[in-house]
């Protein structure tokens, strides 16, 4: 089994005439499935597949790790180079009208106007259907090949991983925690072990890789790439998380977008060359 992650856009630009910006997308090849891993902000992640040089028509699917901008925001522009109609997963809740709490909130010294920021999904759901998106909604697990599988729903196991309590939800006129019960991410099932392909990891980078085991069925695993939510978590949750991740023998820790600098120092810390600040540009073959 041959895995081959491409990072096409992340908050970092690691490569000549890419750019980075605060997202996150990656393209995964797998010997018997290729997907797309969210679509970035803005129109950079298809500006970065052009200067790269990586074709996208033999995505056969999209998987939203969850409704927030900064992973839906790119898909308009992504679609017209996948050349074709494509499937669109995600749980329902992606639609959810998401916001951001910022209480006195200020840019560059100037209070905003409100203390909460819409970071939903920023276009209809019709228009991106428009241009060849066909959206697959469901909560629970979808086997996608033989070796890879979403997570659905992730289960909030660990006493230390909570949801980041800025994130809310507006319904019926109210501003409620946002539970992100749309946090998912993607497995791959090798003969070394697991492959976790991570978006944020709201509900926790360890509740993910737990999922993850129980739905392949592997002991250990071997590999973490993505976005981990460490950035706002406090230093006790890290060595928590750092941890569990050696506990679970992972080999490589190719870490993302909200996973933060302060996280990210302690995990190059421990893991030393097994550990990769996955940045915009970036190709791992696994």
């Amino acid at each position: 089994m041959t895995v081959r992650v491409t990072t096409l856009i992340e908050n970092t630009a690691g490569w000549v005439n890419v750019l980075g910006e605060w997202g996150l997308s990656m393209l995964v090849q797998t010997d018997d499935c290729t997907f797309l891993s969210d679509t970035g902000t803005s129109g950079a992640t298809a500006h970065n597949a052009r200067s790269l040089g990586v074709s996208l028509r033999d995505v056969e699917v999209v998987v939203f790790s969850h409704g927030h901008f900064d992973h839906t925001g790119g898909l308009l522009d992504i679609l017209p180079l996948i050349h074709k109609p494509v499937d669109v997963m995600g749980h329902p809740d992606i639609w959810s009208r998401k916001y951001a709490y910022h209480p006195g909130h200020k840019v560059c010294g100037y209070n905003t106007e409100s203390d909460y920021e819409f970071i939903g999904i920023p276009y209809a759901r019709e228009q991106a259907e428009k241009w060849g998106a066909r959206f697959v909604i469901g909560s629970e697990p979808v086997w996608l090949s033989d070796t890879v599988v979403t997570s659905g729903e992730v289960p909030m196991r660990t006493e230390y991983e909570t949801i980041d309590p800025m994130l809310k939800v507006l319904v019926d006129g109210e501003y409620r925690p946002d539970p992100l019960a749309d946090d998912q991410s993607v497995f791959i099932k090798t003969e070394k072990g697991l492959v976790a392909v991570l978006g944020c990891a709201h509900r926790g980078m360890i509740n993910h890789l737990m999922r993850g085991l129980e739905l392949t069925g592997l002991e250990r695993v071997y590999a973490v790439i993505g976005g981990t939510h460490l950035g706002p978590a406090s230093r006790d949750r890290i060595q928590k998380t750092i941890h569990e991740l050696k506990r679970m023998e992972v080999q490589l820790v190719a870490a993302s977008h909200c996973t933060g600098l302060k996280a990210a120092s302690a995990l190059e810390h421990e893991f030393g060359d097994s550990f990769l600040f996955n940045n915009s540009g970036t190709c791992i073959t696994l």
